[in-house]
């Protein structure tokens, strides 16, 4: 491969993922960032001017169930974690190599290594060997491990290794086969529905074995304001937890699933208006770590069923910066913290070197044009399958030039 030659993004306003914005410039030779600040472009430099631009670390979506590189690189995100409920699930350390390999040069994925032998909840797989193949966490996937027990030893076993567990928080027992949030829509419109508190009972117990354990316990979506207050209150005692929530949460209530739309059949399913509230709120206050796609696509064969049928999940990959960037606009959050939540924090959790600018790391950028407007089109989308429950939405917000390891991925 012919040598890349050094790289300078001018003009930008930087978010380096640890600090204020700031006016900048931003240069890399090879795959890695050399400078970062007040820095001049070399001769024989590549140069991208970014005045008027957005310069951040490439996004890093944490906890995704599909690879899907058109989408990602749409959305300015380098790197995904990787869900281990796959066709097999990730649950021997052959399959957590072989989708740690997948997807580069161009772009990286975290595999998430199954908790359990099947995802099934009974019996715990070679977590040891599986950190050894590329795992960066451990997680239930989609479900909830009914067995405390069972619990317990995974929590012990992952913190033993120093990796995070990734929980999924809805308790099975409670949850049955609903499909929405107990309260008048799902009465209205006859869906099976559970309580929102199947979600705080999984939150409570869950936090309560990873302190016994001395674990990391990262809950991929809280939704609820009971579950936040809860995750609340454990940080405050010095309980190694973090969350995270998806766009469809903190941009939509129960009422979207008004007609039946299967593109707003989410798991957890949507929650009430306060609910909604409560999770802008607790993005604000520092409660939710993180803000992930839940990337998810699925086609007409699994979407285009009665809503009690339809399997649940969204394609969030296209979305997912813009989302965000409207909680800038809105005056939730400032940028700096749109940095934290959708680079630096799931870095951290992850245990990679990424997710900052900062002279050393691979130089991972995305240079974002924040006014850019924009119509999401179901019919037009760069994933394997648009099911979105944002379709036709206008938004704002594009990436419009991004790179891995020094790479152009959008040139």
């Amino acid at each position: 491969m012919k040598p890349l030659a050094p790289l300078t993004i001018a003009g930008g306003t930087l978010l380096t993922g640890d600090a204020e914005p700031a006016k900048g410039n931003l240069r890399c030779e090879g795959d890695r960032i050399v400078a970062v600040g007040d820095v001049a472009p070399q001769p024989g430099d590549r140069i991208v001017e970014a005045t008027n631009r957005i310069v951040m670390p490439g996004l890093i979506d944490l906890g995704v169930f599909e690879i899907d590189k058109p989408a990602f690189h749409f959305g300015g995100i380098t790197r995904a974690a990787l869900m281990p409920d796959q066709p097999p699930p990730l649950d021997y350390p052959a399959r957590v190599r072989f989708a740690a390999s997948y997807g580069k040069p161009d772009f990286w994925v975290h595999p998430i290594a199954a908790a359990t032998r099947g995802l099934e909840g009974s019996e715990l797989p070679e977590l040891g060997l599986m950190q050894e193949a590329g795992a960066r966490a451990v997680s239930s996937g989609r479900k909830w491990i009914a067995d405390s027990g069972v619990m317990l030893r995974v929590l012990q076993y992952a913190a033993m290794l120093g990796l995070p567990f990734i929980a999924h928080a809805e308790d099975a027992g409670l949850a049955g086969d609903a499909v929405a949030t107990d309260g008048e829509t799902a009465t209205r419109l006859g869906l099976p529905s559970a309580p929102a508190e199947a979600e705080a009972l999984a939150v409570a117990r869950d936090i309560a074995l990873a302190e016994m354990a001395g674990a990391h316990l990262h809950i991929r979506q809280v939704t609820t304001a009971a579950a936040l207050d809860l995750v609340r209150a454990a940080k405050d005692r010095g309980v190694k937890v973090t969350c995270g929530v998806t766009p469809a949460h903190f941009m939509l209530s129960d009422i979207a699933v008004n007609g039946f739309l299967t593109f707003a059949r989410l798991s957890p399913p949507l929650r009430a208006e306060s609910d909604r509230m409560s999770v802008r709120r607790a993005i604000a206050d520092g409660t939710i770590d993180v803000i992930a796609s839940g990337h998810d696509p699925r086609g007409p064969e699994d979407k285009r069923l009665p809503f009690a049928d339809a399997a649940p999940g969204m394609a969030g990959a296209e979305t997912l910066l813009s989302l965000t960037l409207g909680l800038v606009r809105d005056e939730v959050i400032g940028l700096a913290r749109v940095a934290e939540l959708l680079c630096a924090n799931p870095a951290r959790i992850l245990g990679v070197d990424a997710g900052r600018l900062e002279a050393g790391l691979e130089a991972d950028i995305a240079v974002i044009d924040p006014d850019r407007p924009w119509i999401v089109d179901a019919d037009r989308m760069e994933a394997q399958a648009g099911n979105t429950p944002f379709d036709k939405q206008p938004v704002q917000g594009r990436a419009i030039a991004l790179f891995k390891g020094g790479m152009d991925l959008k040139g």
